[in-house]
């Protein structure tokens, strides 16, 4: 999962109100070059879209986010979901993730976050809300006392074309988790071919980076 989410660089963070949309938007990051996608936990739709897509695109690396809880961790699980996000770090899902076989990311903001989150086992660690919580200058200041523990960032949080490739090239940053190029506006529309568009645009930013 690790090795496949360094490769890209890229996770589109999405929202989905819709589950039919999971399936042509799927097709559409595929279009794109991008086979990484997470699921936000924050509609109904989500435990369906995640187990369409793990179904029907084995091919993917789907994850769930927002993950808040157990009971959401053991339904992301139970979908398809390959692994977990949170914005957040929650001992106690960290461990129903450990037990159930989830691979988690919790969120992080501060140097006691991430020093919990290494007590937990965890080492890829979501940097939420990256921009509000300092951006590159805060991710290179952790990168200080904790980056020989082999400890990695996905920023997410006001992530853009603009400011991506500041953020990928920090070292202990694995990956982004963006949502412009799958924006809910694009999805409701069914405009495939821009989020195709915007995906390849995103992926070639990140690998000039």
């Amino acid at each position: 999962m690790i090795d496949r989410i360094l490769a890209k660089r890229i996770v589109p963070v999405i929202v989905l109100d819709d589950a039919a949309s999971a399936e042509p938007l799927a097709e559409a990051l595929l279009a794109g070059g991008l086979d990484i996608m997470e699921i936000t936990f924050r509609t109904a739709a989500a435990e369906e879209s995640i187990r369409r897509i793990a179904n029907r695109f084995p091919e993917i690396l789907v994850g769930a986010g927002t993950l808040l809880d157990a009971d959401q961790v053991k339904r992301a699980k139970d979908a398809g979901a390959q692994f977990g996000l949170a914005p957040g770090l929650n001992p106690k899902t960290i461990e129903v993730a450990r037990e159930v076989g989830l691979p988690f990311s919790p969120g992080v903001m501060t140097p006691s976050d991430v020093e919990r989150a290494l007590s937990e086992g965890c080492k890829l660690l979501k940097f939420f809300p990256a921009e509000t919580a300092g951006g590159v200058p805060m991710l290179k200041a952790l990168a200080g006392p904790y980056g020989h523990t082999g400890v990695k960032f996905i920023p997410t949080g006001g992530i853009t074309s603009a400011n991506l490739a500041s953020y990928l090239k920090v070292p202990v940053v694995a990956a982004i988790g963006g949502s412009w190029f799958v924006d809910k506006a694009l999805v409701a529309a069914g405009n495939w071919s821009e989020i195709t568009r915007l995906t390849r645009e995103a992926l070639a930013a990140a690998q000039d980076a």
